[in-house]
């Protein structure tokens, strides 16, 4: 049955992942940890182990995704504020996470994180800057536009030119 599902290109879904999945999520690759624990990669986003069994990681909150060695490290965002219908994000520590068997994860993570991008700008502003993101949603229609400031950069100023982008955009 493994050999079946290998020459189908089909992998094992774990359990804790398996009864989640969204009616229209698709299963795209597994790769294992070693430690019988799995990420699985869907047309949702990444399925992430944990204490508390797996969670879904959706493709528009990965800030960056890399593959180094047999480690893939993950960078998770978290929506801090809305500003208009914009959404201010931070970046969360990297997770590290050890294949074992790697098969098309890491392939697979870096198309669907870079295909969810739209448009990508960095802005220098007081303090530093920001990146504006227009990315795509898994799931749902339209475009979400994610600014992520750099470290000490001023807010207030961030606040006020997300305001302006969203009016520019308003008009186009």
């Amino acid at each position: 049955m493994k050999l079946l599902r290998k020459l189908l290109r089909r992998e094992e879904v774990p359990a804790d992942v398996a009864g989640r999945l969204g009616a229209e999520e698709r299963v795209l690759a597994v790769a294992a940890l070693g430690d019988e624990r799995h990420v699985v990669v869907t047309s949702y986003g990444l399925w992430l182990p944990g204490d508390e069994g797996a969670r879904l990681l959706s493709w528009h909150l990965i800030s960056k995704a890399a593959w180094r060695g047999s480690v893939l490290t993950v960078v998770e965002a978290e929506e801090t504020e809305t500003v208009g219908g914009a959404v201010l994000l931070a970046d969360l520590p990297a997770r590290r996470l050890r294949l074992t068997e790697p098969g098309r994860v890491p392939e697979t993570v870096h198309a669907r994180v870079e295909g969810s991008i739209r448009s990508r700008h960095h802005r220098d502003l007081p303090g530093g800057g920001a990146w504006f993101v227009q990315r795509k949603v898994p799931g749902r229609d339209g475009i979400v536009l994610q600014v992520r400031p750099d470290p000490g950069t001023d807010l207030a100023v961030v606040r006020q030119v997300v305001a302006d982008v969203e009016r520019t955009l308003g008009h186009l």
